[in-house]
């Protein structure tokens, strides 16, 4: 019999939380801000972002 090669097993579904919170839905990636909406909310202005409408 040929030898089967064992390849590592892939992680798939892995959610990264809010970096403030911890919060795992409504996460806002753009930017590599990775924020939940709520925690972007309160930080916006701080960060830099202003609101135009």
């Amino acid at each position: 019999m040929s030898q089967i090669k064992l390849q590592p097993k892939k992680n798939f579904g892995h959610v990264n939380g809010c970096v403030r919170c911890g919060r795992k839905r409504g996460i806002v990636r753009r930017y590599g801000i990775n924020m939940c909406r709520q925690c972007f909310r309160e930080t916006a202005g701080k960060i830099g972002f202003r609101k135009y409408s």
